[in-house]
């Protein structure tokens, strides 16, 4: 697992097929984690001081997001190094010609990236799946579905639906409630009855994309929401030692 790992971050770093293509991508993966990771963490795409310091959500996006990990119970240099972080692109795709901020990374980019993503989630496996920002959120949700619907809840894949660990079908996943510091699917404690233990399944948690620009989560309304994922978060970190 590891060769194999390591083996697919060196084609990463080594993948040329956006700027073949004609993509006006800066050239170089931006992800971190290895074998052993049980979470899970994709974003959109790396900016560009994420480019410079070779590590993700590295500028204000990332101190927006880790005080969210941070109220679940992660400390910032702890979640660096135990867990998975990268994007459904891997490369920084560019400010937006003529424009402010940078460029979402295009269908056709999103399909050449893809196989990776793909791999990277086959060979982690993780527990947990946090989805941050509308691209990343998209690769299990439908498009229509606007973020406070989503934000602030929770689905779980069943241990039989991972026979192949890389599934977005949401069709396979079940809801997921709280009940103080109780998870629950459709009603049930997420409990095996025949021992105590927690159920080896994924959970998959959307997190709003963390940028300054966006002033979604500054809503008194959605800052509730993003308070709602927060606890799912820190409640799943406790009772499966995330």
């Amino acid at each position: 697992m590891n060769d194999s790992l390591t083996k697919l971050h060196e084609e990463m770093r080594a993948c040329r097929l956006c700027l073949d293509a004609g993509h006006a991508i800066t050239p170089g993966a931006v992800f971190r984690g290895g074998p052993g990771a049980k979470v899970l963490l994709i974003g959109q795409a790396p900016g560009i001081t994420e480019v410079e310091a070779k590590r993700p959500f590295n500028a204000s996006s990332g101190q927006r997001l880790f005080q969210w990990l941070n109220q679940a119970g992660w400390d910032e240099d702890e979640f660096r190094a135990r867990h998975y972080m990268t994007a459904v692109t891997k490369c920084y795709p560019g400010r937006v010609p003529g424009g402010k901020g940078d460029r979402v990374p295009s269908k056709a980019e999103q399909a050449l990236c893809r196989p990776f993503l793909e791999r990277e989630i086959a060979l982690v496996n993780p527990q947990l799946m946090i989805l941050v920002g509308g691209l990343a959120i998209k690769l299990l949700y439908p498009a229509k579905m606007r973020l406070n619907e989503l934000v602030g809840t929770a689905v779980y894949f069943p241990p039989d639906t991972l026979t192949n660990p890389v599934n977005f079908n949401l069709d396979d996943t079940l809801p997921v409630q709280l009940d103080g510091n109780q998870l629950s699917v459709n009603g049930n404690p997420m409990t095996d009855n025949r021992n105590g233990r927690l159920p080896i399944g994924r959970f998959i948690i959307p997190l709003p994309h963390p940028s300054g620009a966006s002033l979604w989560p500054n809503k008194p309304e959605n800052k509730a929401l993003i308070a709602q994922a927060v606890q799912l978060l820190q409640t799943i970190r406790t009772a499966y030692d995330l």
